[in-house]
């Protein structure tokens, strides 16, 4: 499905980001496992390049900073010569209620997550425009769309990514680039992971779906709008969330 396409993942060593980057290799693609964590994320790209004998590539890539993203870009174009596919993925949480929140935390939070997608996009749009092809992928969150105490940088962060998607979707449409976005629900993580059970049913209890999602029901998805399948899909936001937005 995605043969030799060439894909960045940022925030790849684990989590969410993995699990992308591996069902992209599954599927034949070149990865470049893109993070902060250079150890990690050099396991990662051994570990897939080794279970699907696809070409893989670690660099590490702090998003908020443009020049690192730009070498980011420039490294994988050195390696592969193109980049087809980038997914916006890297992202952190400073939760606190408002009243209670530093400026530091919204800063910390606003730039990687909001400045950090601002910033790939930027990179990538000259490659990709010289191309005339190219599927750009945002992760967002539900939270972006239905907000959630205690997490106003967060909220604030994705429901920025959403507003991105939507005009970077405008401006690079004629030239062939789709740009998306997916908005997980609740997924089964090391946070949730951490949580009893009593929070689990909780949770479970505002999902139509009645369970936790799994970081491959994000990869499928992305899969899906790196594919040719999507070539008609641009500036959409598509819930993975068992329904759980309908609640807001």
């Amino acid at each position: 499905m995605l043969k030799d396409k060439v894909a960045i993942i940022t925030g790849s060593a684990r989590g969410i980001g993995k699990a992308i980057a591996e069902e992209y290799a599954k599927n034949g693609a070149k990865v470049v496992i893109s993070d902060i964590l250079q150890e990690l994320a050099d396991e990662t790209a051994k570990e897939l390049q080794e279970k699907y004998n696809v070409e893989t590539l670690a660099i590490k890539a702090d998003v908020s900073k443009f020049k690192e993203v730009e070498a980011l870009v420039k490294g994988t174009i050195d390696k592969f010569g193109s980049i087809d596919i980038i997914v916006n993925n890297a992202g952190i949480t400073r939760d606190n209620l408002i009243m209670r929140m530093s400026e530091d935390e919204w800063n910390l939070v606003i730039d990687i997550n909001l400045k950090g997608v601002f910033n790939c996009i930027k990179a990538v749009t000259r490659p990709m425009m010289k191309q005339r092809a190219g599927k750009i992928i945002n992760i967002t969150s539900v939270v972006g769309q239905m907000g959630n105490a205690g997490q106003i940088n967060y909220s604030a962060s994705k429901a920025g990514v959403i507003g991105m998607t939507k005009t970077s979707a405008k401006e690079l449409g004629s030239r062939g680039i789709k740009v998306n976005a997916i908005a997980p629900g609740f997924i089964v993580s090391e946070m949730t992971d951490k949580m009893t059970d009593q929070a689990k049913d909780s949770l479970v209890a505002l999902i139509p779906a009645k369970k936790l999602g799994h970081p491959s029901d994000i990869a499928n998805a992305a899969v899906f709008l790196a594919s040719d399948k999507a070539d008609y899909i641009t500036g959409q936001v598509i819930n993975v969330d068992g329904g759980m937005v309908m609640q807001g």
